[in-house]
């Protein structure tokens, strides 16, 4: 496995390693001019702040935000397409957008100041990663609207990597690509990775021989476990990367190689809190919640509190100073409620890959029989257990996994190998056809 991955403290942000008190005043600053900015420059943050009864300079000390309203994705969606943008229209950059597949997609903008800060905090996570300027990255992100490719790309370009901008799909294409070009360092949905990793036992190539050293995987929830059988198939690292369109794209965060215990949060552009799901009311550092985050430093499109619906807590430093988020254990609105038990799709996977018999490959179908709520866990076998009789019993070992763990019944289907479909971008796990109330 790749070894030189102890970063020189010389080649750091002198921000990554500052004191707490450095950091804090910095995002104080930052942050009484991100809520001028947007109140001044945008219609809906002004309307939404006078009638939230709060003004920016109202803002003193950090923990003066929680004064200050929500954004939620309905309201970028309800100013579709331009409305957020806090700068004309000609002084944006470059535009991106969500796949819009629940309603209007949601629109970001860039100026190209805000390009460079994005370049410059996605080249800080692959640094953090183990990259160095000179290798080569893999980028299997999609490109286009989709933040990902094209956030990897600029990102690898800052730190001096060469890229190879394969963007997603054409599985066969990549391993040859992999095979041909050596990259020291892919970039995918973790997902994916599991695709790539079949075409190459389906081509009959040991993944452990390939250049690979770092996998930098995000844009979906994953596991430790999915971690670890990365890490063993490929003989790499496998790293978190964290982000999101709404607040900037891949970047926000991310794991240090050299610790693997969390993502820490590039704090000197983004605030990060944690409020209760429900409630919306924040909670110490340390608890569990829902992570809310507002941009320190983007000039076309600020945002103020926005609600992430992913779930995790904050946790203090340590290999950089700023703070980490443990890796998102799911999302509030990802939740299944199965007979009154919340269950997500990672407390699935867990169970899934505790079974030696089953792939990673899987999604949860939800029905309902009259009043009661049915939940098909849809897998397949691994492909040196795909007799019958192996899968009935990889079947049963997961039904009583996932009864004794997550305290629900479940209906296993194990496919033979290869049944599950592959997603070149973002897993679709779970698919809800229970009657709408």
């Amino acid at each position: 496995m790749y070894t030189d991955i102890v970063p020189h403290r010389d080649i750091l942000d002198p921000i990554e390693v500052a004191s707490r008190d450095e950091i804090i005043a910095l995002q104080t600053e930052r942050m009484a001019w991100t809520l001028r900015h947007a109140y001044e420059n945008v219609a809906h943050y002004r309307r939404k702040f006078d009638a939230h009864g709060v003004h920016p300079n109202d803002f003193r000390r950090l923990e003066d935000i929680a004064k200050f309203p929500f954004t939620t994705k309905a309201d970028l969606r309800e100013n579709y397409p331009f409305g957020m943008f806090a700068v004309p229209r000609e002084k944006v950059a470059r535009v991106h957008a969500s796949s819009g597949t629940t309603g209007k997609p949601t629109v970001v903008g860039y100026t190209a100041r805000d390009i460079d800060t994005w370049s410059q905090v996605v080249a800080r996570s692959i640094r953090a990663s183990g990259g160095r300027a000179g290798m080569k990255v893999h980028v299997s992100y999609g490109y286009g609207l989709f933040t990902g490719g094209l956030g990897a790309h600029y990102g690898a370009e800052k730190l001096g990597c060469t890229v190879i901008p394969v963007s997603g799909g054409m599985t066969e294409r990549q391993v040859q690509l992999i095979q041909d070009f050596e990259p020291d360092i892919i970039m995918v949905t973790p997902s994916y990775m599991l695709a790539i990793l079949d075409e190459y036992r389906a081509k009959g190539l040991d993944p452990r021989a390939s250049s690979l050293k770092v996998g930098i995987f995000g844009a979906e929830p994953w596991t430790n476990a999915m971690r670890e059988e990365i890490e063993q198939a490929f003989d790499m690292h496998a790293v978190d990367i964290y982000g999101l369109s709404e607040v900037m794209g891949p970047g926000v965060a991310n794991e240090c190689v050299e610790t693997k215990d969390g993502l820490h949060i590039w704090e000197d552009h983004f605030f990060p809190e944690i409020v209760d799901p429900a409630t919306g009311l924040p909670v110490g550092d340390g608890a569990s919640g829902e992570l809310v985050f507002t941009s320190l430093t983007k000039e076309a499109m600020p945002v103020i509190r926005y609600r992430t619906r992913d779930l995790t807590r904050l946790l203090p430093g340590t290999a950089r100073s700023m703070r980490r988020m443990e890796k998102v254990t799911g999302r509030s609105d990802d939740m299944m409620i199965v007979r009154g038990v919340n269950v997500f799709p990672t407390q699935i996977e867990e169970q899934i890959l505790k079974c030696a018999g089953l792939s990673a490959h899987y999604f949860v179908e939800l029905t309902r029989e009259g009043r009661m709520d049915e939940m098909t866990v849809h897998c397949e076998a691994a492909p040196d257990h795909a007799e019958e009789a192996e899968r009935a019993a990889s079947a049963s070992e997961l039904r009583h996994h996932i009864k004794s763990v997550i305290g629900v019944s479940a209906k296993i289907l194990v496919g033979s190998p290869g049944t599950v479909e592959r997603s070149a971008g973002k897993a679709r796990r779970v698919v809800d056809r229970r009657p709408k109330e």
